[in-house]
């Protein structure tokens, strides 16, 4: 992560390793800048800095970072097209959540559990009444985790570990 990113999520403590001596020493004010294009690099370091309560600057040689020596092996192993330039992943945190369902309030209706589409549907593949062509075919993609045995339903995890679906009373 680097520092503007800090400094976006409002992190006001950081440490920062770095595996160039130069550039960390430099910036820590404990070597001089001769190369006239690292200037402006320090400059504009300097200034991001002001937004942090306590920041530290760290050497960390590239043999002892087992994390940047992971991923510069996973890099190497990957094909790239040069002549196309490799866009940044963007990401976001939001304050509060995409989806939210209270279980508490959400009753049983009609006396069938929450899971009876999907049981009706990897029993006798039939789709609910009132389901729309995306809803079904939402149905047939989430159905792929779930598995019956005897009058059972199991949702397979992501470890491949089975969960029993119950309803409220069994909760």
């Amino acid at each position: 992560m680097g520092i503007r990113t800090s400094i976006e999520r409002k992190i006001k403590v950081l440490e920062v390793y770095g595996d160039s001596a130069l550039v960390i020493y430099q910036l820590k004010g404990e070597w001089q800048i001769r190369d006239p294009k690292l200037v402006n690099y320090r400059k504009l370091v300097m200034e991001l800095i002001k937004e942090f309560d306590d920041i530290t600057f760290c050497y960390l040689p590239r043999e002892e970072n087992q994390v940047a020596d992971a991923l510069a092996t996973l890099a190497a192993m990957i094909k790239v097209n040069k002549q196309e330039d490799m866009k940044p992943i963007r990401m976001s945190i939001y304050e509060a959540p995409a989806h939210c369902c209270n279980i508490d309030v959400e009753e049983e209706k009609d006396d069938h559990p929450w899971y009876q589409d999907m049981l009706r549907y990897v029993k006798n593949r039939e789709y609910p009444d009132q389901a729309t062509e995306n809803d079904k075919r939402t149905l047939r993609r989430l159905a792929s985790d779930y598995v019956l045995d005897r009058e059972i339903l199991y949702k397979r995890g992501k470890d491949q570990v089975l969960l029993r679906c119950v309803d409220s009373v069994e909760a």
